[in-house]
């Protein structure tokens, strides 16, 4: 018998996967990506980047149309919902992370929520578990098959590589496709993989998960049709791995029904509780507890004399950024959020508005900063920690550090400030009834019968949200 290659044992594996492997813990997990997911999607339809890209995908029209998050009225070709639901979701850089490094939900739950208003028969909720799970499996596979991948990026948005090969998969399963027909979709996906890191820190950079999701969709409707890539997109060095220098690919088994492992019952992703680069997470808390230090020793100490403030964190060219001048580039400054957390003891959705970033307290306090990366500091999500230490003028110093900050997979947010996180983003466009509704059926989406349900929720605008935003054009 003839050993399958490693595209080939994708292709079965995504065909061959069912509803009565998804366990307990991976149900849960995926939820909670789910829940999370929407809700900072429905707060990035807010944003600038978002709304430019809606103008833009208004001009196309098709027989089948998706919904817009957030949108009552507004309809787009499937793929095109996907790609503006999909840049919404990682306008503010607040969707969940995984390791090694990815955004995993993004690129997948759009493209599937698209789809499934398309399909002649519904889904049910269980359907959409599966698929969003095997589109997130395949994302943790591929990221696997490299250590390089195990650190911060320095060459490429990883969502854009294995995203785009999670929605396609993800697409795939909810498509019913043959297992050749699985493989064709990753290997059709695999040429519109990849966006340099040099995009960080720009509005281009959401569009990465945008055609992620898009693209993935793409391929697994041209397979269905018929369409051919590679059968050894994978198995190839210049294939899937190009993207990676120590690429090392392996067979992914063909599950049987008692034995199947998802990578994300191990591997667990972390929920960010502000809108910016996962990095930020550690400086930020490190600096709140600086502070704290500071104001237990001193009475009425203003913050103006602080004379300098080193950050030690992790080399990691993109997001070291000492005079931001625009959201996205604040969103990816290790100065700009501590300095933030010392001068305001917090940093918020609103820290990020162009008001907050051009204040002369936070420039003035920028131009103290100055960031050491210790060499045993590793630029990695899963070993990093971050390092607050400030001199006032009187000599004293203060220092805190951060290994692990709350949201990270190893110090999980509790379920109910998981859900009180959407609820404030979704309840910024959504009424009340579509806050709940939403809350509800993911929260049980394993016993939905039509999974189309949560489209209908995702639509109930506030009237509030429809005056300002509703037919905005930027």
């Amino acid at each position: 018998m003839l050993r399958k290659g490693i595209t080939e044992s994708f292709g079965a594996a995504i065909h061959a996967l069912n509803t009565t492997q998804l366990t307990d813990g991976v149900i849960n997990r995926s939820k909670r990506m789910m829940l999370d997911t929407l809700g900072v999607g429905l707060l990035g339809t807010r944003t600038a980047v978002f709304n430019k890209a809606l103008t833009y995908s208004q001009l196309f029209t098709s027989h089948e149309r998706s919904s817009v998050w957030g949108k009552s009225e507004i309809t787009l070709p499937p793929h095109f919902a996907a790609f503006v639901n999909g840049i919404a979701v990682h306008s503010m850089d607040f969707d969940d992370t995984w390791h090694p490094a990815t955004h995993p939900s993004g690129a997948v739950l759009p493209a599937l929520l698209a789809l499934v208003e398309t399909l002649p028969s519904q889904p049910s909720g269980l359907d959409l578990l599966l698929a969003f799970n095997v589109g997130i499996e395949v994302q943790g596979r591929l990221m696997r098959f490299s250590r390089e991948a195990y650190n911060i990026p320095e060459r490429f948005h990883p969502p854009s590589v294995v995203g785009v090969m999670g929605s396609a998969a993800a697409s795939a399963k909810l498509l019913g496709l043959s297992p050749a027909q699985c493989a064709n979709a990753l290997a059709i996906a695999a040429s519109s993989a990849g966006a340099p890191l040099a995009n960080a820190a720009t509005q281009t950079k959401p569009l990465h998960i945008g055609n992620a999701a898009r693209r993935g969709l793409e391929a697994a409707q041209l397979a269905q049709m018929g369409l051919e890539g590679n059968p050894a997109i994978l198995d190839m060095n210049c294939g899937f791995g190009v993207y990676y220098k120590d690429y090392s690919p392996s067979a992914m088994a063909v599950p049987a029904s008692s034995d199947f492992k998802w990578i994300l019952e191990d591997q667990d992703v972390a929920f960010k509780r502000i809108p910016a680069h996962l990095g930020m997470h550690w400086v930020v808390d490190a600096a709140l507890a600086a502070r704290a230090k500071l104001e237990n020793t001193v009475r009425n100490f203003d913050l103006s004399q602080i004379r300098h403030v080193t950050l030690r964190v992790p080399p990691s060219k993109y997001v070291d950024c000492p005079f931001p001048a625009t959201e996205h580039q604040a969103r990816h400054s290790f100065q700009f959020n501590a300095s933030s957390a010392l001068l305001d003891n917090k940093v918020t959705v609103s820290s990020f508005s162009e008001a907050q970033i051009n204040r002369p307290a936070l420039k003035e306090l920028l131009s103290k900063v100055e960031v050491e990366t210790p060499k045993d500091n590793q630029p990695s999500f899963d070993k990093m920690y971050c390092e607050v230490e400030m001199e006032t003028d009187q000599g004293q110093r203060y220092v805190a550090r951060c290994d692990t900050f709350y949201g990270h997979w190893r110090k999980p947010l509790s379920q109910k400030d998981l859900v009180e996180k959407f609820s404030v983003n979704a309840s910024s466009v959504l009424c009340t009834e579509g806050v709940e509704g939403v809350i509800d059926v993911t929260g049980n989406i394993e016993r939905v019968r039509e999974c189309s349900i949560l489209g209908s929720y995702l639509r109930m605008t506030s009237s509030q949200h429809e005056r300002l935003y509703g037919t905005r054009r930027l």
